[in-house]
């Protein structure tokens, strides 16, 4: 894909899964136009202070309530947005941008946290058979997610 064309979604949870997101700028600064959605919190707010940014609803760990939410609010900015990529490191807030953003086109990249090396992550699990790349940071992690690329350490 040539991002250079490509408008890309960065749905994210503040925090780990954001500077994960953040240590990945050569990659998505090279798109014509990015979005990101994270929760409306100082460090999200600090880091993306020049990024558009869209805010989810927050707490999404095992929230139902708020996984709806964001659910609603995954198709309606997909809907108008239209990316043509969505990458993401988790965590809960990606599962409906993955699923919704697959119906409606768009590939999905997934990065496997570099903290997880013989275990999965919950969003991990969820999005390993949605993912068009599914990639981890540490050859272990091979052993887990079985259709994965070990691209090695984002840090």
């Amino acid at each position: 894909m040539d991002l250079s064309k490509a408008k890309v979604c960065i749905p994210s949870s503040s925090g780990g899964h954001l500077t994960h997101m953040w240590l990945l700028k050569p990659i998505w600064s090279q798109a014509v136009e990015r979005f990101w959605v994270t929760f409306d919190k100082e460090d999200a707010n600090s880091l993306l202070k020049d990024e558009r940014v869209i805010h989810c609803h927050y707490l999404t760990n095992r929230n139902i309530p708020n996984l709806l939410k964001n659910t609603v609010l995954a198709w309606k900015v997909l809907r108008k947005e239209r990316p043509d990529l969505i990458i993401s490191s988790g965590a809960a807030v990606a599962v409906p941008f993955f699923v919704l953003g697959k119906l409606l086109g768009a590939k999905c990249v997934y990065v496997e946290v570099f903290d997880r090396v013989d275990k999965p992550t919950m969003t991990g699990r969820m999005l390993n058979g949605i993912a068009d790349l599914f990639v981890v940071q540490w050859p272990e992690q091979l052993e887990v997610y079985k259709h994965a690329v070990n691209l090695g350490s984002i840090f």
